[in-house]
């Protein structure tokens, strides 16, 4: 199971990197393995303004539909269409080409609360 240190984390499972003032946010290889095969990511909070906690999306697979929770907040400011043709990116690249948003910070001090990459193997138990 990959958890890259370069990142922050969640206790929701996602993952956040953060280049200046934009976030780009997806769901951790853990959180896809639990989900199995990812069918739809439906994200319509575009050009929205949310709060950290807040629902910005669900992504759904075979079993369950799970919302995404946004872990910063700010204006969200672009989702990974690719997705909506093939969501299975976030099974297979879930750092990588499976990523969902971007957002424009707007209380960059909310980093400090994100997890480190040792403290999510700890939660997860890796």
């Amino acid at each position: 199971m990959s958890v890259p240190s370069n990142l922050k984390y969640t206790k929701d499972h996602e993952w956040v990197a953060i280049d200046g003032d934009i976030a780009t946010i997806g769901i951790t290889d853990f959180a896809q393995g639990e989900l199995g095969d990812i069918v739809y990511v439906e994200v319509e909070t575009v050009d929205e303004t949310l709060d950290r906690e807040e629902v910005f999306g669900t992504v759904e697979a075979v079993k369950t539909v799970s919302d995404l929770f946004l872990p910063l907040s700010g204006e969200i400011i672009e989702f990974n269409e690719s997705l909506e043709s093939e969501p299975e990116k976030v099974n297979s690249d879930p750092y990588g080409e499976g990523w969902m948003i971007k957002l424009k910070l707007s209380d960059p001090s909310q980093i400090d609360d994100l997890l480190d990459d040792a403290a999510y193997k700890e939660l997860i138990g890796a």
